[in-house]
């Protein structure tokens, strides 16, 4: 095996002393070894700056421009690998931080101890010079610094609040967040010369501030700072308040203990009253370490809304914020309330509705959900504040499986663009998709969606399906289109629009084409799934969905594949049947009145039959094809079908015999 300096060596002379090889060899080992660093450098978690491409062909005799060009593009893709490594190791580091947070407040032994371990927390996951927190002084109406991380001064460190002074005073006062990039310069705030004076002591310009609550009360406030301006991200807004949250119960966990504490030095009636606090705070730490381990062991929705209705003795309903259930335990299925769900976002507790308990499910100021708690119309405070915290529990698990699922969706709907475009590799597409659950071995439709209800719950809808059903979701070309295994893409079709409709509430318009036979064929489906979907709208049929073979003589029109036989089937089929069945001459009769001006009369003229028989087999025709084919639009379809028979048999004279179906 070669030493690195006779590689070296060969790669600047051009030749291979072991196979006499010339400079093309050389540069194809020095791009091989380029590409190799790369892996290097990922494998390592390498700065960004390592992976810098290689000099120019003229100053770098080892490439060519073709390979310069290869090495190049392999840069960039390995920047955009590390950069998305980056955001899962942040993203993973959060949830984590949150768990541990949550097992800390299960184990609550020492208040200080959690509130100094959230801020510092904070401090770490949001990168901010300094993080702390206050809480607030009911007596002297203003709210006081508590702990801080990472302040240098003393002054700001004992600094005190006026309620609406400042960016705190003003969280505090409102329980709204609040962020500003430069808060010396920015004049949406009471500046007094007390908090302006510690705050540049201090050096901080950059403050994000979100309210400690409890309930409907607001009981401090938690911060992030930065000695730098900057803005802050909806994303640090959301986990600073999540982090707002932990630290909240901590605090009210620490005043149950206490009053637990204090209860006990009473005799008589005190005692009964110690042992329902102490029978509740038992109840909430074995229902929060039973929970919160759940959550811990990757258990799923389902596991977690059986374990609320075994601790709380009630059944159990998990919805998503758009009202989809996620899971049920113990009960039937029900939409929540939305004036409930929006009544317990606003005050931050659970409200009851018609005897049933509603819980909004909160990440900060984010509405991910609720649980619906029934079968316990007088649940107490004690009950009541585990309700709550079993939703603190149920956000982490679906801020969890969203993670996952934004995940899992952006490479379906790469794997989906991919095989609407035909741009990638067909012969790489079936070992994709079976990475995701789905099977390009077996016929699929394509449908194209349209709905006036927002782009975003259209896709959201249309990926649970594509889910249930193994298939693929997503927007191409500011279109949604669903993807999944169907031999009859038209009932599919309208069974699609039926179901969307009625999850939506609004009407949703499918057009489909297929079945697709391999990779390859799928743009050529979803170019004519999207004129089927184009034509509905056209027609005035939206809120439907069909193929183009449902469209009559528009599907064919529109098809590229012209299939004359089959329309002919369906439009004359019942007839045709009946005719060779029993030998009548019903297909005849009608295409003569249609050919005499749909006059019954001239047409028993030109059969030599009398004019009731005519009647008679117009009747018949009526109960074969529906009532409604005098109609315009059935009759233009008969008589396009009745000359398309004709074509097809050029020498016909009396009946036709039915054609085979196509």
């Amino acid at each position: 095996m070669p030493t690195t300096a006779n590689t070296a060596s060969t790669a600047s002379t051009g030749a291979d002393p072991g196979t006499g090889a010339g400079p093309a060899t050389g540069q194809a080992r020095s791009a091989l070894l380029h590409l190799r660093h790369l892996l290097d450098l990922l494998d390592q978690g390498a700065p960004a700056e390592q992976f810098a491409p290689p000099a120019a062909p003229a100053h770098s005799p080892h490439l060519d421009e073709a390979d310069a060009a290869v090495v190049a593009e392999a840069t960039r893709v390995a920047l955009r690998i590390r950069r998305t490594l980056g955001q899962h190791r942040r993203r993973e580091a959060e949830l984590a931080a949150l768990f541990d947070t949550a097992g800390d407040l299960a184990r609550l032994r020492d208040p200080d101890a959690v509130l100094k371990a959230i801020v510092h927390r904070a401090k770490l996951l949001l990168g901010t010079d300094v993080t702390y927190l206050s809480l607030n002084d009911d007596e002297a109406g203003d709210t006081y610094m508590r702990v801080t991380d990472g302040s240098v001064s003393a002054a700001f460190q004992q600094v005190r609040l006026g309620m609406g002074e400042g960016l705190g005073g003003l969280v505090a006062e409102t329980a709204r967040p609040y962020s500003t990039g430069d808060y010396r310069d920015d004049r949406r705030f009471r500046h007094t010369a007390t908090i302006d004076g510690a705050v540049t002591e201090e050096g901080l310009r950059a403050i994000l501030g979100v309210p400690l609550r409890l309930g409907t009360r607001v009981i401090g406030v938690l911060y992030a700072a930065d000695r730098t301006a900057r803005a802050f991200t909806p994303d640090e807004v959301a986990l600073l308040s999540s982090l707002a949250d932990h630290a909240a119960i901590a605090i009210d966990s620490a005043r149950l203990l206490d009053e637990t504490r204090s209860a006990l030095v009473d005799l008589g009636e005190a005692s009964r009253t110690i042992e329902a606090h102490s029978d509740a705070m038992r109840r909430a730490e074995d229902a929060h370490d039973r929970l919160t381990d759940l959550v811990l062991r990757g258990a799923d929705i389902t596991d977690v809304a059986t374990a609320i209705g075994t601790v709380l003795q009630g059944g159990t309903l998990i919805h998503d914020a758009d009202g989809t259930e996620l899971a049920r335990a113990g009960t039937d299925s029900g939409r929540p309330s939305s004036r409930a769900v929006a009544s317990s976002r606003a005050g931050g507790r659970a409200v009851s509705a018609d005897g049933t308990w509603v819980c909004a499910v909160l990440a900060g100021p984010e509405l991910l959900g609720s649980i619906a708690l029934t079968g316990r119309p007088d649940l107490g405070d004690a009950d009541r504040r585990l309700f709550e915290r079993a939703g603190v529990v149920t956000a982490l698990l679906l801020l969890q499986r969203r993670s996952v699922a934004e995940t899992e969706d952006r490479v379906r709907g790469e794997l989906l663009g991919d095989l609407l475009t035909g741009a990638a590799d067909p012969a790489s597409l079936p070992a994709r998709a079976r990475r995701v659950g789905v099977d390009l071995d077996h016929p699929h439709a394509v449908f194209v969606l349209h709905s006036a209800a927002p782009r975003q719950r259209l896709l959201a809808a249309a990926a649970r399906i594509a889910h249930t059903r193994k298939g693929l979701a997503g927007l191409h070309h500011d279109d949604v289109v669903l993807v999944f295994p169907a031999e009859h893409p038209g009932p599919g079709a309208a069974s699609l629009a039926g179901e969307l409709g009625q999850a939506l509430a609004v009407p949703v318009t499918v057009g489909a084409a297929g079945p697709v036979g391999g990779p390859g064929s799928f743009p050529d489906a979803h170019a004519e799934a999207l004129r089927c979907r184009t034509a509905l709208r056209a027609l005035g049929r939206e809120g439907s969905g069909a193929a183009l073979g449902d469209l009559g003589f528009l599907g064919v029109l529109l098809g590229d594949q012209t299939d004359l036989g089959g329309y002919v089937r369906r439009t004359l089929g019942p007839l045709l049947d009946y005719d060779a069945k029993r030998g009548t001459e019903l297909v005849h009769t009608l295409r003569t009145y249609f050919d005499e001006g749909a006059s019954p009369s001239r047409a028993a003229e030109a059969l030599h039959v009398h004019v009731n028989t005519v009647v008679q087999r117009l009747e018949r025709t009526g109960r074969l094809l529906g009532r409604d084919w005098p109609r315009p639009e059935r009759a233009l379809e008969l008589q396009l079908a009745l000359r398309v028979l004709r074509v097809q048999r050029p020498d016909d004279s009396g009946p036709p015999a039915a054609p085979s179906p196509a």
